[in-house]
């Protein structure tokens, strides 16, 4: 039989033992064995753009508050609105909130979890049950305790804080995708408000192709009532104006839906955006000699690109995470209490009772879950890497086709604000010549015809112009700086 020395000293060689092996484990619980660290992927990116838009450069295209160089304050009030009430920009501000606190609880998981305990317990043992029916049984004890329960999970390989190096680059990816969102959203307004200024030009214009059909319609008449032209003068006139009285009704109702598709993006109603539209304005057009960055420094200022990456990275350190389930799991547990029957000495020394050690856990047999768990991360992670290079390929595509757009309708324009004035002057002359009795009441209508349709292809193509713009913007990422980004404010 051991000897009260022997017997201490044994202890205390376990107790030291013990006290070698957790500090072990707490210094290795800063190391990160599990998965493989993150490089950023490299996309190769062209040199240079295939497209360009020709014209005077005034400098490198800036897209940081760029509806600000269509000089246009109703377009200013209507994106500042936007950005204050659009109800799916708050939404996603709240995915953003929502994953700020899905970090903070992977972060928590290295530190340890305490639960304080305590109770009051009163037992009365059967007098008809085994040893309490021999000693008479029926006996009562009240049970008083206080205390805490620590469990405290040590990363030691490091699958913690793969779970937190996945939750930062997810909750940075979310922030992104507030921001593209934000991108779009101003966009959209933007296009919107041109859909506006555009319809109400073409109104304009077809009030003033109603009234010089009017007087053609007089002139018709005119002169059947003086015997010089035959009805049908008078009737086709009066078919070429109620033609293109007919269109005005379309036009207005164009105006009525696209004003309510800006309340939506308001957040807001109809009447709140016709008092920001205020009176008719002209279409806006931001200057339009500018160079694009490469492509390199492009991509680098989209945020969906930016999101993309930043998911292939919070996917990437998932794969460790589930490889750490193939490896034994370290724990330290203890529990402290004050126990007693009487409840007021339960606060004395001698009520004390504990319990401290370090514990383990290691699935040894899972029927490969685990492994095939490791391999649906890996796989999601390829994936992800793959949609990467995708984001990056449509980004480049958008840029190209908006920089084509531009160009394309810049000389769809040009030729027609020539035919547009050929137009009118045709218009001018023939109606002259059919008043003198020189031509046939035909030309008058062709030509009021032509230049009905030109005038309103003119209008239509200033507005495609100037939407051309806003989707190169949107193409390059524009939108409000980070520093002056609605996630670093106090919202």
């Amino acid at each position: 039989m051991k000897s009260s020395f022997e017997f201490n000293r044994s202890l205390s060689a376990t107790t030291q033992l013990g006290a070698v092996a957790l500090i072990s484990l707490v210094s290795l619980s800063g190391c990160k064995f599990v998965g493989t660290d993150y490089e950023a992927p490299q996309v190769a990116a062209p040199d240079a753009w295939n497209q360009r838009i020709v014209g005077s450069p005034v400098g490198v295209l800036a897209v940081d508050y760029w509806w600000k160089q269509f000089e246009d304050e109703s377009l200013n009030q209507l994106i500042d609105v936007a950005i204050e009430s659009n109800k799916s920009l708050a939404i996603a501000y709240e995915r953003v909130v929502q994953a700020r606190s899905a970090r903070q609880i992977s972060n928590s998981a290295l530190f340890p979890t305490i639960n304080g305990t305590g109770g009051m317990r009163r037992e009365r043992t059967s007098e008809n049950v085994g040893v309490s029916k021999a000693a008479g049984g029926g006996g009562s004890e009240t049970f008083y305790a206080a205390g805490a329960d620590l469990t405290w999970e040590l990363d030691v390989l490091g699958g913690v804080r793969r779970s937190i190096e996945s939750a930062d680059a997810g909750l940075q990816a979310v922030e992104e995708n507030y921001r593209d969102f934000m991108v779009l959203l101003i966009a959209e307004v933007a296009r919107n408000y041109l859909d506006v200024r555009t319809v109400e030009e073409r109104i304009i214009l077809a009030q003033q192709n109603i009234e010089n059909q009017k007087g053609s319609l007089k002139v018709a008449n005119d002169r059947f009532n003086a015997g010089l032209a035959p009805k049908q003068d008078t009737t086709q006139a009066q078919t070429n104006l109620s033609d293109t009285q007919a269109f005005l009704p379309q036009l207005r109702q164009q105006r009525t839906t696209t004003v309510n598709r800006l309340a939506i993006l308001l957040g807001g109603y109809s009447p709140t955006v016709e008092k920001l539209l205020g009176k008719h304005a002209m279409i806006p057009m931001p200057p339009q000699g500018t160079e694009i960055e490469t492509p390199a420094e492009v991509l680098r200022a989209r945020p969906d690109i930016r999101a993309a990456e930043r998911q292939l990275a919070a996917q990437h350190a998932r794969v460790g995470v589930a490889e750490a389930d193939l490896y034994p799991r370290f724990a330290l547990n203890g529990n402290f209490a004050l126990l007693s029957n009487e409840s007021g000495n339960v606060f004395e020394s001698g009520s004390r009772a504990y319990g401290f050690g370090p514990a383990f856990r290691w699935n040894l047999f899972s029927a490969r879950r685990v492994r095939s768990q490791v391999d649906i991360e890996e796989s999601r992670t390829r994936e992800a890497y793959l949609e990467y290079e995708n984001a990056v390929l449509g980004a480049v595509e958008e840029v190209e086709t908006s920089m084509s757009g531009i160009a394309n309708e810049r000389d769809r324009l040009q030729s027609l604000k020539l035919g547009s004035a050929s137009a009118k002057e045709t218009v001018s002359l023939v109606k002259d010549n059919y008043s003198k009795g020189l031509v046939d009441f035909q030309n008058v209508l062709d030509a009021e015809r032509t230049a009905t349709r030109v005038e309103d292809s003119y209008a239509v193509s200033q507005g495609l112009l100037a939407q051309a713009y806003i989707n190169l913007y949107s193409a390059l990422g524009g939108g409000y700086p980070d520093d002056k980004d609605e996630l670093n404010s106090s919202k």
